[in-house]
């Protein structure tokens, strides 16, 4: 028997430019064995610049020019975190993420690109816009056309910043305000040099011709003092209108750079053919962020689009002690600049052409690119071996990977057939049965709750998977108004190294032990063990001042709320299928990591409470139905539900357990077809937490746990009469 091949090397990419992108799809194709591979970008999505021209000019739409780098990982079977990194340290081979705990190394590569904003310059923090990130400059520009188009702001707007770049965005917000319907927009464009200093003589005046013709005005060898909510002031004392001001000030580098003790050339990372850094071959830099010391050539993105095979195979060849090839790139590249419309300007070895079937060229290339990152190809199934038992090929059938999480759990049909037959001693300090939330238990006069539950991972981050287990199984804790006291650990890995089970166990234990701390409670102890995959679980205690509360307590009329929204496993689902949108993906999951304390303290004085989570809300709902002999009727229109949730169930996706968890209520539902009222069955990890509460409290309740930050919606009420929901 062959055994899962251990992990024992860590590879880091930081950032999502477009040659670690590349790489992502390459990796997937051909991974290397006992690698974890880890990318760390401060969003879930990337642009791709090539298109954001297009996008300003209203030729694309955002999405168009979005990189899924959460789908591109689980791709590349890669660990995805979202933050910004800080810095490096290189002596302890640690890379600093504010909000987590650092992230051990063997070989990393920096692909973080330019930055246009311009913090040092007064008032821009407060008043302007840089051209990246998109999310944050795409809202603020949508928002600028549409206080345009309805008159509450002035057609005045800036751009700092007269490379290729600023003057492709200038001409392009040009034709795209005169497209709204204003006939005159007043676009300037600054510089403190000269505008296209760069590009050759007979060029730039060809693109100052068309700058012209946008109406673009100029405004060149100029220093910007500072920035205002309504002008932009220049030395000199001129003022120029402004209503949306943006920073596209060529290629400036991160300034956490400095401080990692690389060589830099004017802030950017010296690197060598190899595009290992001249003074630390462990850190490799490519794209825009990187200085290539012995062929430099401009800020472009071609550049890093021809370094990834190379940066591919010398990552590999570092990691296994191959040896290493030469990046050489061409002396000079096409150059196809958007004039604003769909026309476009190309430049190559002094030659130049323009006009309409050159856009259409430059959109083609672009367009191959995006198609190829975002068409990932089919990867080959694993065939069975032969001969196999009878019931294996079709216990596979559905041709899908099982769920995490709770899509991983048992269906309740079983848990109940299982739990049914247990011996019962009826000792008198143990309050409840099976089939609540959790034990309540009479410890020295007083109420002590007691669960356990652990998740198999579902992610490739174990930080991530503890903030989420710790949350997950305080959850029966909160669901019975206890406070948390106590938690051990049970924690499973994969086959690693032994400096990696440290690393992972220490990235595990401060996930969890955040959690806990906040709330409350200490982990005093646990077991670990090696195994296929990684399951992180705990047993917990907590304290009741008074009563627990249980899901038998609900009486007739009372209001029903839910503190999360519903979705998160047909999320995950389609993640594992690569068919979830990545900031779907991160929404979820920062969900399912906020912790639930404040929202049960809040809702305390409920008269039934549990919460939501792998046998989905309507199971829920039917212990509490079925503890006091009540029906409830829900509101589908009123559920929350996590963003791209409903589409996704509306295209057939489905947990591991979604079947079960529906077939175990036949007969004890009606509910509306279509997608939402399938959601009502979707495994929750995490989940919220469902309480009835008084008719006349549902109101205030909401409107405190809404202030306190939670999605809390009331959804439905209960009647008197037999178990049943009815769900339109």
């Amino acid at each position: 028997m062959q055994l899962p091949l251990p992990l024992t090397r860590e590879l880091v990419l930081i950032g999502g430019g477009h040659s670690h992108a590349l790489l992502l799809r390459m990796w997937g194709m051909k991974p290397l064995p006992g690698v974890r591979l880890t990318v760390i970008n401060p969003d879930a999505r990337a642009a791709y610049s090539g298109m954001l021209p297009g996008f300003i000019a209203g030729h694309y739409q955002r999405h168009e020019l979005e990189l899924d780098l959460v789908r591109l990982a689980r791709f590349a079977g890669a660990r995805v975190v979202l933050g910004r990194v800080s810095g490096i340290d290189r002596a302890q081979k640690r890379i600093l993420v504010p909000g987590r705990p650092p992230i051990a190394y063997d070989i990393a590569s920096i692909d973080i690109g330019i930055t246009s904003a311009m913090p040092g310059l007064d008032g821009f923090v407060d008043h302007a816009t840089p051209a990246k990130p998109l999310e944050t400059f795409a809202n603020s520009w949508d928002s600028f056309r549409e206080q345009v188009h309805n008159s509450r702001a002035s057609a005045d707007a800036v751009v700092i910043g007269g490379g290729v770049a600023g003057v492709e965005i200038a001409m392009a917000m040009a034709h795209a305000l005169r497209r709204d319907g204003c006939e005159a927009p007043n676009i300037s464009l600054v510089d403190r040099a000269e505008v296209l200093a760069e590009m050759r003589s007979k060029t730039r005046d060809q693109l100052l011709q068309h700058l012209k013709a946008q109406g673009v005005q100029l405004r060149e060898t100029v220093e910007v003092l500072r920035i205002e909510h309504d002008r932009v002031c220049l030395e000199g004392g001129d003022e120029i209108p402004s209503a949306f001001t943006l920073g596209a000030a060529g290629a400036r580098p991160w300034g956490w750079l400095k401080e990692t003790g690389l060589t830099l050339v004017d802030g950017f990372i010296e690197v060598g053919e190899t595009l290992q850094s001249s003074n630390d071959p462990d850190i490799f830099a490519c794209g825009d962020c990187a200085h290539m010391h012995l062929t430099p050539r401009p800020k472009a993105g071609v550049f890093a689009v021809r370094q990834a095979p190379v940066l591919y195979h010398n990552l590999v060849a570092a990691l296994t002690g191959a040896e290493l090839r030469s990046f050489r790139p061409q002396r000079d590249y096409l150059k196809l600049i958007s004039l604003g419309g769909k026309s476009a300007l190309a430049d190559k070895s002094g030659v130049r052409l323009e006009g309409a079937l050159l856009w259409k060229w430059k959109d083609q290339i672009d367009q191959k690119f995006m198609t190829k990152l975002k068409r990932l190809p089919s990867m080959a199934a694993v065939p069975l071996p032969d001969p196999v038992a009878d019931g294996v090929a079709e216990a596979l059938a559905a041709g899908k990977p099982m769920c995490g999480g709770c899509g991983a759990k048992v269906g309740s049909d079983v848990l109940a057939g299982v739990l049914a037959d247990l011996p019962s001693i009826a000792r008198a300090d143990v309050l409840t049965r099976a089939g609540d939330d959790a034990a309540v238990l009479l410890t020295g006069g007083q109420h002590q709750v007691f669960t356990t539950d652990h998740l198999r991972a579902f992610s490739n981050d174990p930080y991530v998977m503890a903030r989420i287990a710790a949350t997950h199984a305080l959850g029966d804790i909160w669901a019975m108004g206890a406070s948390p006291q106590a938690a051990l650990a049970s924690i499973t890995l994969p086959r690693m190294s032994d400096t990696l089970q440290q690393q992972w166990l220490a990235e595990i234990m401060a996930g969890a032990g955040e959690v806990f701390s906040a709330a409350g409670a200490e982990i005093v102890g646990g077991h670990t063990s090696i195994g296929a995959e990684l399951c992180i679980g705990f047993s917990l205690t907590g304290l009741c001042g008074k009563s627990a509360i249980t899901v038998s307590g609900a009486q007739p009329d009372d209001r029903l709320i839910l503190t999360k929204p519903l979705g998160s496993g047909v999320i995950l689902a389609a993640e594992m299928a690569l068919s979830a949108r990545g900031h779907w993906v991160a929404e979820a999951l920062a969900s399912m990591a906020r912790p639930q304390g404040e929202a049960a303290r809040i809702l305390s004085n409920a008269n039934a409470m549990t919460d939501v989570t792998g046998f989905g809300l309507a199971g829920h709902l039917m212990a509490i139905c079925t503890g006091f002999g009540l029906s409830a009727t829900l509101h589908l229109d009123q559920l929350p539900l996590f963003e791209g949730a409903e589409l996704l169930a509306g295209q057939g996706v489905q947990s591991t357990l979604y079947p079960k968890n529906r077939a175990a209520l036949i007969g004890q539902c009606d509910v509306r077809p279509g997608a939402r009222g399938d959601l009502l069955f979707d495994p929750q990890t995490a989940g919220g937490l469902l309480a009835a509460v008084p008719s006349a409290d549902s109101a205030a309740l909401v409107r405190a746990l809404t202030e306190a930050g939670f999605d809390a919606v009331e959804i439905g009420e209960l009647h008197p009469g037999a178990p049943f929901i009815t769900a339109q």
